[in-house]
């Protein structure tokens, strides 16, 4: 298998796109919750003056400072990716996806890149008003950069409002190419997907303060925080979740078929909780399912028929076991943090969240669960998509450039080694700050740590 991968560019290819692309995604998807979670912690700031909410916007903006420019650096790679390895994806959809990236730069990194200056350096030269209104321009900035990204990525997904020309696309009605129709689930599911990635990693770094004593006021109010605020958004986000679902069900039938695990359309479909997909065989092992769970779910109906891949021909399925572990483990984290939440709730009435250990070390070990349930999501949905780039339309195998595979091998060996060391550092660096703690960032009185976005990490 290695041999295989090593010798055809196209495999290469995807390799590589996947690897950046799984890379990038984290980082994004954290500053986005992050920066809504700072524009609280300011408001709160601003509203009672209780100077821990100041201390956790001066510590928090620090790790956000980090992991934006992670997100910028890791980005920048798949636009070169693009035109190196994808050049005929690039030649047939340009006129259509072209424009909307570069509306996403036009009216969002550069929004954000602006007023992140002022976020970062000038907190004692503007008034606090406007200050906060920098650090909300960096909110809408994150929130208009997903959705740009997502009108793009979904119209991959869902294509419209476009016309075709020798082979190449280009848009008729660019309402209909935004708002096309896998974009509304798309772009709201992302997005409550990215301030649960932040909210579990703010609840995981209180509990870590709370194991070991320390910034005891700063870490009850980030735990308390992050538990309030996933008891509301986790059972959103589930619902977001069926809403999807069941768009998927009505364009992209061959990718619910593999998130299912269905081979053959029938009704009464179980729910599999477990199975081991064979596709070579065309069918499972070893399954273990709740009867009817399925078409109650997607159809809404105990007999409802759910479509099975056999109906679709071998060459038109989706990789059938990444995107049916993937589903399962997406969906098991969600209700992972939605049982978090309850369980915050009733410690919460009986005045012992804070101290309740087996609690505090089971908040601990889910705080990277928001970065695993977005990278399995965002597998699903690339994954399931193929074999093509545009579905039903756009086959991924004709897409790829004519790149000898020495040459792309070669940049994913760099890439590896490169990434390793500059996101370790970085990641390495974050960890760090959180080991110095928000008391450090608050001892900066004048905001000179600011301007050194490590500093609370050198104590």
């Amino acid at each position: 298998m290695a041999l295989e991968l090593l010798s055809d560019p196209f495999l290469l290819a995807r390799a590589q796109f996947a690897f950046t692309i799984s890379f990038h995604i984290v980082f994004p998807a954290f500053t986005i919750g992050l920066a809504s979670y700072l524009a609280m912690c300011e408001l709160l700031w601003l509203t009672t003056k209780k100077p821990v909410y100041r201390t956790l916007y001066k510590f928090w903006l620090k790790i956000f400072a980090v992991s934006f420019g992670m997100g910028v650096v890791s980005g920048l790679v798949l636009s070169y990716e693009f035109g190196t390895n994808w050049s005929g994806f690039v030649r047939a959809t340009g006129n259509v996806l072209g424009p909307l990236l570069n509306y996403e730069v036009l009216t969002a990194f550069f929004l954000e890149s602006s007023f992140l200056g002022v976020m970062l350096f000038a907190h004692n030269k503007v008034g606090e008003r406007w200050h906060f209104f920098a650090t909300c321009m960096v909110v809408l900035g994150t929130l208009i950069s997903t959705f740009w990204i997502l009108a793009a990525n979904s119209w991959m997904h869902t294509p419209a409002g476009y016309t075709v020309e020798n082979d190449i696309y280009s848009p008729e009605d660019w309402l209909k190419v935004i708002f096309n129709p896998s974009f509304p689930y798309r772009f709201t599911h992302m997005v409550a997907g990215a301030y649960l990635c932040t909210a579990f990693a703010v609840i995981g770094t209180g509990a870590w303060y709370l194991l070991r004593g320390r910034e005891k006021e700063a870490a009850r109010t980030m735990f308390s925080m992050g538990l309030w605020f996933i008891l509301i958004v986790t059972p959103v986000q589930i619902f977001l979740g069926d809403l999807h679902g069941l768009e998927v069900r009505d364009y992209l039938p061959a990718k619910l078929a593999a998130i299912e695990g269905h081979w053959q359309t029938a009704g009464n479909a179980p729910l599999l909780l477990f199975a081991v997909p064979d596709q070579k065989a065309e069918t499972k092992h070893a399954e273990i399912g709740i009867p009817d769970g399925a078409s109650l779910i997607i159809t809404h109906s105990r007999d409802g028929v759910i479509q099975g891949l056999k109906d679709f021909p071998r060459e038109d399925r989706p990789p059938v076991a990444i995107v049916f572990y993937s589903f399962r483990v997406m969906v098991g984290l969600g209700f992972a943090m939605l049982g978090m939440a309850l369980a915050g709730v009733i410690l919460r009435r009986g005045g012992r969240v804070y101290e309740t250990r087996w609690f505090l070390h089971a908040a601990l070990a889910m705080s990277p669960a928001g970065f695993i349930a977005i990278l399995a999501g965002w597998f699903v949905a690339e994954v399931g998509r193929q074999p093509f780039l545009v579905y039903n339309l756009i086959r991924t195998a004709d897409m790829a450039s004519p790149v000898p595979a020495a040459s792309i091998a070669t940049t994913l060996a760099l890439f590896i080694v490169v990434y390793g060391f500059v996101f370790g550092a970085g990641v390495y660096y974050i960890f760090k700050l959180i080991r110095g703690g928000p008391a450090a960032a608050a001892r900066d009185t004048h905001g000179a740590a600011l301007k050194r976005p490590m500093a609370a990490g050198d104590v």
